[in-house]
C-alpha cells in the first residue's frame, strides 16, 4: 500500500486473518478502509499523531487489551518513544481514569522494555 506521501507501507491482513468467511464485509472495512486508507493519509496527519490519537482513544475507553498492545507496536514504530508514551499516558490518566492508566502502562513497559 502507498500512502499520500508515497511512502511503502505493510497492507493489513489482521481483519480477514481473525474473521475469515465470519465477516468478510467488517474484515474489509478494517483492513482496507481503517487502515488502508484512513492509517495511510499522512499528509493529512502524520502516522505518529494518528498512533496518539489511537492510543488516547483506547486508553480512555479502557480497551486494556490485544488492541491496545497492537497500537502500542504501531506507535512505538511510528516513532513515540518511551519517554513520549509515558507522558502520554501520565496526561491520560487526569482526563479518563487514573485505572485506565495504571492498567496500560503494564502493557507500555512490555512493549518499550524495561
Amino acid at each position: 500500500m502507498v500512502t499520500t506521501s508515497g511512502k511503502v507501507v505493510a497492507k493489513q491482513t489482521a481483519g480477514r486473518r481473525v474473521l475469515g468467511e465470519f465477516a468478510p464485509t467488517f474484515a474489509h472495512l478494517n483492513d482496507d478502509v481503517l487502515f488502508g486508507e484512513v492509517w495511510s493519509r499522512d499528509l493529512e496527519l502524520p502516522a505518529k499523531q494518528r498512533s496518539i490519537i489511537t492510543i488516547t482513544a483506547l486508553v480512555s475507553q479502557g480497551l486494556i487489551s490485544d488492541a491496545l498492545k497492537a497500537h502500542f507496536e504501531m506507535g512505538k514504530k511510528n516513532g513515540i518513544t518511551k519517554d513520549e508514551i509515558a507522558e502520554i499516558l501520565t496526561h491520560i490518566a487526569f482526563y479518563a481514569g487514573w485505572p485506565k492508566v495504571w492498567g496500560a502502562f503494564p502493557i507500555a513497559k512490555e512493549v518499550w522494555g524495561e
